[in-house]
């Protein structure tokens, strides 16, 4: 299913040189493609600067290694030429706490996508990684997809101004006790609760029902390409390396020539150090895969905000069904007579029609019952409109996100897999001269 384009229509410019230089690379690589104009980020920079691991007992007192990544904040501000940067603000969390974070924005900001974080394990790994999440490499990246949550989120015009938030990024102690004190787990929905509405609502809107549609088919899309990449990533491994065995080949060669030594034992180094180069071109890699993998969780994201639309509009329809049925009670009283079988009316006719005061007293009951009902209705269809509109254009500002972000890092990838392959020619164009000086 195609999603309209939200984005902008400008043609994309054809790229003429495709070599990058170290500082677009990082750039590349950082992913933090977000809009610096909250309140927020005019006044602070955010960054998460380093990661340690510790050792220590958890809740059960038993020995664990963790660990923990440093976040420091600064004053956004022009420091003068030959000036010294303000000293930052500084604190450690656990990678649960961030999780925690998350989970209070979720519950706290049902029509709002909220970013997601980097994932807990390394996932859609190709065979020469590792899928410990104790491996620096691993660690490094997550506190890249670390960094870029949290300016994802102080890039939000409406998270960035969360008191919680603010105080995750100040506050080292009681922060924790804070988040609890709001009672925000109380308000999370049980999942067979999400479960009944999305399969008894009986007027969903369009519009959500296939934007979640959307997100399953993008999740599975991402899903396949990041498995071809890792298969690739293997089969590329292995053509690197075995070009190593070019290298030793050319050297052991050259120990037996004296006129032609010296160009094959050249050739022999190109070779050696064309197969060394595959491990950091993969990490890099690595970090591209990291930037589709933040679109596949967003794709949960997407789908929860779907999950509470779907909810409030069956608590709607389910007050209306109610209130009917309630009305209908009343004209049933009021007129005495019955439209439906019921357990009343069969007990009515057993045991005797109610007095006239039991009857005035019931009907009472019913129109109060009824203005009430009438005033939930109200409110909760009211409150539909409300997150419809609020979650619409969060999700409007998403696809834009979405579709700029994807361009960028598929862009990005492609320049980086041409220049891996000039390299290459390089590494051949090089052997080449040397076979032609012996």
């Amino acid at each position: 299913m195609m999603m309209a384009d939200s984005g902008s229509n400008e043609e994309v410019a054809v790229i003429g040189n495709t070599d990058i230089t170290s500082t677009e690379s990082e750039n590349n690589i950082i992913n933090t493609m977000v809009e610096r104009g909250t309140p927020l980020l005019r006044k602070m920079e955010i960054n998460v600067a380093e990661a340690e691991k510790r050792t220590g007992k958890n809740t059960v007192n038993m020995q664990e290694t963790y660990t923990v990544y440093l976040i420091e904040i600064r004053p956004a501000e022009t420091v003068p030429e030959g000036g010294t940067p303000a000293t930052p603000d500084a604190l450690w969390r656990r990678y649960s706490e961030f999780e925690l974070l998350r989970t209070f924005l979720l519950v706290t900001y049902p029509y709002i996508i909220i970013p997601p974080l980097p994932e807990k394990r390394a996932e859609f790994v190709w065979h020469k990684l590792s899928a410990d999440n104790l491996d620096p490499d691993f660690v490094e990246r997550r506190r890249v997809g670390l960094e870029n949550f949290l300016l994802r989120v102080a890039s939000h015009l409406v998270l960035s101004n969360d008191k919680i938030f603010f105080l995750f990024l100040t506050e080292e102690k009681g922060w924790r006790e804070a988040v609890l004190e709001t009672g925000f787990q109380d308000k999370v929905d049980s999942r067979l609760k999400s479960l009944s509405a999305m399969f008894r609502v009986k007027n969903p809107d369009k519009r959500f029902t296939e934007m979640k549609h959307y997100s399953d088919e993008l999740n599975t899309v991402i899903s396949q390409l990041l498995r071809v990449r890792a298969k690739v990533a293997d089969r590329l491994y292995g053509v690197y390396k075995v070009h190593g065995n070019y290298g030793r080949v050319f050297s052991e060669w050259s120990a037996i020539e004296k006129e032609m030594g010296d160009g094959l034992q050249s050739a022999g180094h190109h070779m050696d150090t064309y197969a060394a180069s595959i491990d950091d071109i993969l990490e890099e890699e690595e970090h591209y895969a990291d930037q589709l993998k933040e679109y596949l969780f967003y794709t949960d994201a997407v789908r929860s905000v779907c999950r509470k639309h779907e909810l409030i509009q069956y608590e709607l329809e389910t007050l209306a069904q109610d209130l009917v049925y309630k009305k209908q009670q009343k004209e049933e009283l009021a007129t005495g007579t019955v439209r439906v079988f019921s357990l009343k009316g069969m007990t009515s006719k057993l045991f005797g029609t109610e007095s006239q005061e039991q009857r005035e007293s019931r009907l009472a009951a019913l129109e109060q019952s009824i203005r009430e009902g009438e005033e939930t209705l109200k409110e909760k269809n009211t409150e539909c409109q409300q997150f419809v509109g609020t979650a619409w254009e969060d999700i409007e500002r998403f696809k834009e996100q979405k579709d700029k972000d994807l361009r960028e890092a598929l862009i990005s990838y492609a320049i980086m897999q041409i220049s891996m392959c000039k390299k290459g020619i390089q590494v051949w164009s090089n052997a080449k001269e040397c076979f032609n000086k012996m």
